[in-house]
């Protein structure tokens, strides 16, 4: 899938623009202070990107413990 990315003024601004980009079948990643806060992704992408992010536990390979304490990690160490 293509992708474009913008900051999130920019989405703000050009909502338009993204949009199309979005309806033509390509995703846009939105950042705001130079890290990624989102995707704006086509509809028809949602079920496989849902279905990729659950792969491990759709496996088994979850390990519910682990996972909590990566959350608060990355919230706690990216919250500059």
């Amino acid at each position: 899938m293509l992708s474009a990315t913008a900051t999130a003024t920019e989405m703000q601004n050009n909502f338009g623009k993204y949009l199309n980009l979005v309806m033509s079948g390509q995703e846009v990643v939105v950042t705001k202070n130079g890290r990624e806060v989102g995707r704006f992704i086509p509809k028809s992408a949602t079920v496989s990107y849902l279905t990729d992010s659950l792969t491990g536990i759709l496996k088994g390979d979850y390990d519910m413990d682990e996972a909590r304490t990566e959350r608060l990690r990355e919230k706690y160490e990216n919250s500059d």
